[in-house]
């Protein structure tokens, strides 16, 4: 049970109890299936039972509960790639930050280049619109 638990570096070990217990659980899944179709064959092959009686029986005792156990044993990875999706994107967001943030300094250092407009080296601005005389 510590590898169920585990924390720590042991990532082989905890790897290979996940690849057993999954071959364990497909065991399971195919010997459960070969049980119920064997059922089914039974139900369809009676002389009182019919064919319709035997998908029934096959979906009912087979597929849907081989389909919700699955789906619940599938639910702890579903949750570790999200939580990996997650963190993975936090990560990516602290990298782009430290390089946006980086890269703000190193233009702050630099002088400013001249843009052109007015108001950014500490101009006057200038009127939009220039005064209009008479002509005379």
């Amino acid at each position: 049970m510590s590898i169920l638990h585990s924390h720590g570096t042991d990532n082989a070990a905890l790897s290979s109890y996940r690849l057993k217990l999954l071959v364990f659980i497909h065991l399971v899944v195919i010997g459960w299936l070969y049980v119920v179709v064997m059922m089914a064959v039974a139900e369809a092959t009676n002389t009182t039972g019919t064919v319709l009686g035997a998908i029934f029986t096959f979906l009912l005792y087979g597929l849907a509960p081989v389909a919700l156990v699955v789906y619940l044993m599938g639910t702890p990875g579903r949750r570790r790639a999200i939580k990996q999706r997650e963190a993975d994107a936090q990560e990516a967001a602290r990298r782009a930050a430290a390089e946006a943030t980086k890269a703000t300094e190193a233009t702050a250092a630099k002088e400013p280049e001249d843009s052109g407009l007015p108001d950014q080296r500490g101009e006057a601005p200038a009127d939009a619109v220039p005064p209009v005389r008479k002509e005379t």
